[in-house]
């Protein structure tokens, strides 16, 4: 594989930037969101994952 040219590297670098840039404020509200959830609200979030997970090893231990 090639390695990237000056302005790839310049190029990709200015994207990342702009894309932290428009993402900022949406992240600031996010985690001042975050500190206000309850426990009930992680609860939530994480029993899906717990079932993915689970159903991930079953379909591994059918093969």
């Amino acid at each position: 594989m090639e390695h990237m040219s000056t302005w790839e590297a310049l190029l990709l670098g200015v994207l990342v930037v702009l894309v932290l840039f428009w993402m900022g404020p949406g992240v600031k509200v996010m985690l001042e969101r975050s500190r206000q959830a309850e426990t009930r609200d992680w609860r939530g979030f994480l029993w899906p994952i717990v079932l993915v997970v689970l159903f991930v090893f079953l379909l591994i231990k059918m093969v």
